[in-house]
């Protein structure tokens, strides 16, 4: 998929502008705070229905604006046009259609438009949480395996709904927390899988870089951690209920996932140096 032209109105710090793309190589250049990264993330939300740095999206329209639209004219690798809108009014719902036509739901769009955001903040993936490296995962495979993105939509929608209950003052069923239980570990071990599947082969092609870019001189590796892993998920939830209840939330899961980088067989996170954190990311 090409972009060829982007319209944009009241999107951050762009009031207005209308740009068409060269099919191969675009730069662009200007000083600090005049909207060049903010045009990366208008592509960006074309691409994800969100934005790559804030994800509350009535705070990415112009403070003095009343709405904000990004609209993107593209090619497909044979030739077809496709026109992708993104509309939002203050106060009201976001609107996302594909040629002219309105999404019923925004996730049947993620895949259709696959990109790569190489941005100073991916130092996160390493130095960063678990969430960071989870979002990793998740913004890979949602792009081309759907069954990987509704089961992890839907795994979510359950582990809140569990979450609610587990923050009740009064005692709950456990006929309750079963029922979103059993949902939690039915979509979570199809998570589970397919998380285990890209990393087995994406370990060789990280691999692959960093040596080639250290020039060999030393070996990273990866290491994918999950409560699914050698046990049924069910049994992890049931088993966990009771410290859930004092916490008040669900201690285990998919949604604990995490991904230790190595070098030379040592967490990159306290080995690594700056470089190295950089190389890596």
């Amino acid at each position: 998929m090409i972009l060829n032209r982007i319209s944009i109105l009241n999107y951050k710090n762009i009031a207005q502008t209308d740009l068409t793309f060269s099919p191969k190589l675009n730069c662009f250049f200007g000083q600090n705070g005049m909207g060049k990264t903010n045009l990366l993330d208008a592509i960006h939300y074309l691409s994800f229905c969100k934005s790559a740095g804030n994800p509350i999206d009535s705070q990415n329209m112009m403070h003095s604006a009343d709405f904000f639209m990004i609209q993107g004219e593209y090619s497909t690798d044979d030739g077809r046009p496709e026109d992708i809108f993104c509309g939002m009014k203050r106060k009201q719902k976001k609107q996302f259609k594909r040629n002219k036509k309105e999404y019923q739901r925004l996730s049947d769009h993620i895949g259709l438009i696959p990109l790569v955001m190489v941005s100073p903040d991916d130092s996160t993936l390493i130095l960063g949480g678990s969430e960071e490296r989870r979002k990793f995962m998740d913004v890979v495979i949602s792009q081309y395996d759907k069954e990987y993105l509704e089961s992890l939509i839907r795994y979510n929608k359950a582990l809140a709904q569990r979450n609610t209950l587990l923050k009740k003052d009064e005692a709950v069923d456990d006929e309750m927390l079963a029922i979103w239980e059993e949902m939690m570990a039915k979509e979570g071990e199809v998570v589970f899988s397919k998380r285990e599947a890209f990393i087995q082969e994406f370990i060789p092609i990280f691999q692959q870089f960093y040596s080639f870019i250290s020039e060999d001189k030393e070996r990273v590796g990866l290491s994918y951690m999950s409560h699914a892993r050698g046990a049924s998920l069910k049994d992890v939830l049931i088993n966990s209920r009771e410290k859930d209840r004092i916490m008040g939330f669900s201690l285990h899961g998919i949604h604990k996932d995490d991904l230790e980088m190595e070098l030379g067989g040592f967490p990159l996170k306290r080995e690594g140096s700056q470089d190295r954190i950089r190389l890596t990311s």
